[in-house]
């Protein structure tokens, strides 16, 4: 159990947090959550002892191993997965011991290193990082690739990998999908439901903190309130609490009101002196409720297109894909990002005679007034490809590209905050999109999206992530497109500002075609999916919850099959069945009931632990709490055993 006892939290002169008393419970899975600013981060450092409280105390016991992801990652020569493994410390250092044991051929300490790898239970240590690193999105040929050979999303991916993989009784995540892709979302989500430690989770994606959240932390105006449930949850009985407090402050203000009432009238007169006493002691004591604060709400809008033709956008039997150095088309990228581009991809990008890298092939993709679209597929299988080919900053390397005479697109790239010019305002960067018009008029638009009087006029060096990419969104409104090529537009938006992007994008009369990790924001905004994957792009028949069933369901994968294709690019007939191994039929039996009836009672304690009324015995939820975790802990060895007498 974590306990906070009359905390207190500073950041120089500012007070973060103050009057904190509460405890989270072994097993819960606690959704931290308020606006960019409230402290979030810091109290994680608090945590893990990396400052100290301005008042009060935090009780971490002393046993409990911490686990969280690093911040950078130093470009390094070993391989991802030697990188990922280093996260058990105590394993690694025995596979160490080993090979270096086996090099002077020490035959005595390999035994003991084996004898020693047994006792952890490390010989399924490699098998555990390479299933990290599957999940995560790198496909089985990157394992062996150096980490200084990654860029920094995937770096980050690495360290979350190395964090996960981390023996740990308490595990703190912070943004952990910022760098992925929704297929990366959806898996570390069922990951972290089986993880049988304490998770704190700071993050702006509400249906991520709805899917993994037991209970839900809010940090708002210096002070931290424990919610039971999921955010959803939370924004309900949050509602209800302002609701009461408004209703006890209105009533307590009457009552205010009629007491001086009285005071004013009688104090002065000797027969009512006593009574005029008797109030102002009963005034004195009120409660002095405050009255509900509204939180300002955001509110932004994408201006109507000036013209809105029909037909706006097409790709027809499009190759796309980078141009090899050289050669007659005008898109050449360095080596770097041709490697990036293929190597960290789920499917096997096709290299033509002069060395183009052609990513996604015949593809036939039109917009039309009012679509709204969303890309699905994992990172590095070609939605930003997509997206920067329909934009027209990457010429087809095949096929022909429509675009009517009248568009104009507003692009959102991956880099588009960090492209924003330092040392310049606001009202530098209107001025360079439209020398010619006044400023007054900069600064009215601004003002609409949350950058008024001074502001406008500030250097963008002082601006957080969140400004710098609700600058980088007004920017891209200020030029009324009729088309919106959004690919990640929220990493650096907190909750709010997303809710508000999300009902901009649904009054938007133009086309989108949107890239997010963020499944509430891509919900809302899409009405149809198109997957980018192996190479293609097509319709997928379905919703999120639909594609999420999918990406579970589906059979050894679209890896394992583009892994064979490689190894064998010649077709052949297929070969006879190759007779299985027979699997006893009682084992197996024993087996599938033990993970039923243990995923049965899992599911028991998950139902009690989401029930409030379970909190009013604290001896009961610890209880719950340990039992969760070792049945947690037998499912995955369950599991594990089922699977090998599949396997």
């Amino acid at each position: 159990m974590i306990a906070f006892r009359n905390f207190a939290l500073r950041r120089g002169e500012r007070l973060l947090l103050s009057d904190v008393d509460l405890a989270l419970h072994a097993g819960w899975r606690v959704g931290v959550v308020g606006r960019n600013g409230t402290g979030k981060s810091s109290l994680f450092a608090a945590i893990r002892g990396e400052v100290e409280a301005d008042r009060g105390d935090i009780d971490v016991p002393n046993r409990v191993r911490i686990a969280s992801v690093a911040q950078e990652t130093p470009s390094l020569p070993d391989p991802a997965i030697d990188f990922v493994l280093g996260g058990d410390a105590a394993i690694a250092a025995v596979i160490r011991a080993e090979a270096e044991a086996n090099a002077r051929e020490d035959w005595e300490a390999v035994a003991e290193a084996h004898q020693k790898l047994a006792e952890l239970g490390g010989y399924d240590t490699e098998a555990r990082a390479g299933r990290l690193l599957h999940g995560l999105g790198f496909p089985a040929d990157t394992h062996h690739r150096a980490v200084g050979e990654f860029s920094g999303g995937w770096r980050v991916r690495l360290n979350l990998a190395r964090a996960l993989m981390m023996p740990s009784d308490l595990l703190l995540l912070d943004e952990p999908t910022n760098h992925l892709d929704l297929d990366a979302v959806l898996w570390l989500e069922q990951w972290l439901l089986k993880y049988p430690g304490t998770l704190l989770l700071i993050s702006h994606d509400r249906e991520f903190l709805d899917g993994v959240s037991t209970h839900t932390l809010h940090l708002n105006d210096g002070r931290a309130k424990l919610y039971v449930g999921d955010y959803t949850a939370f924004e309900r009985q949050r509602a209800e609490h302002l609701r009461q407090q408004q209703i006890a402050h209105e009533k307590e203000q009457a009552e205010r009101a009629h007491l001086q009432k009285f005071i004013d009238r009688f104090k002065a007169k000797a027969s009512k002196a006593r009574q005029a006493q008797s109030r102002m002691k009963r005034l004195a004591k009120l409660a002095g409720t405050e009255a509900v604060r509204a939180e300002r709400e955001f509110r932004i809008e994408f201006p109507q297109p000036l013209k809105l033709p029909h037909a706006l956008l097409r790709i027809n039997h499009g190759q796309c894909g980078y141009a090899a150095r050289g050669s007659d088309s005008s898109s050449v990228i360095d080596d770097s990002e041709k490697r990036e581009t293929s190597a960290v991809s789920n499917h096997q990008s096709r290299i033509t005679n002069h060395a183009d890298v052609v990513v996604l092939d015949d593809v036939g993709f039109g917009l039309e007034a009012g679509d709204r679209i969303g890309l699905l597929g994992p990172n590095g299988a070609g939605k930003s490809t997509l997206v920067k080919s329909l934009v027209g900053e990457l010429p087809l390397l095949g096929g022909e590209r429509y675009a009517h005479p009248d568009l104009r697109i507003g692009y959102f790239a991956q880099h588009t905050v960090e492209s924003l010019v330092a040392g310049t305002s606001p009202i530098d960067h209107l001025r360079t999109l439209s020398p010619n018009s006044p400023t007054q008029a900069f600064r009215d638009f601004l003002g609409k999206w949350y950058f008024p009087g001074e502001r406008a006029f500030e250097s963008i060096d002082g601006f957080s992530g969140g400004e710098r990419a609700r600058l980088a969104l007004a920017l891209i409104a200020w030029k009324q497109p009729n088309v919106l090529l959004l690919d990640e537009p929220t990493n650096h938006l907190d909750l709010d500002m997303r809710e508000a992007l999300a009902e901009a994008l649904s009054d938007f009369d133009g086309a989108i075609v949107l890239v997010s990790h963020d499944r509430h924001l891509i919900g809302l905004v899409s009405d149809t999916f198109w997957r980018v994957s192996e190479g293609v792009v097509r319709p997928f028949d379905g919703d999120l919850d639909e594609y999420a069933a999918w990406l579970r369901a589906r059979p050894a994968g679209e890896q394992a099959r583009a892994q064979a294709a490689k190894a064998e690019p010649v077709p052949e007939p297929p070969a006879p069945a190759r007779p299985q191994p027979k699997v006893n039929p009682h084992k197996l039996g024993r087996a599938e009931a033990r993970v039923a009836d243990l995923e049965r009672a899992l599911a028991e304690i998950e139902s009690a632990l989401a029930d409030p009324g379970t909190y009013v015995d604290g001896e009961k939820v610890v209880d719950l709490g340990q039992r969760q975790a070792r049945l947690r802990a037998q499912l995955e060895a369950a599991e594990a055993e089922l699977l090998a007498l599949y396997g």
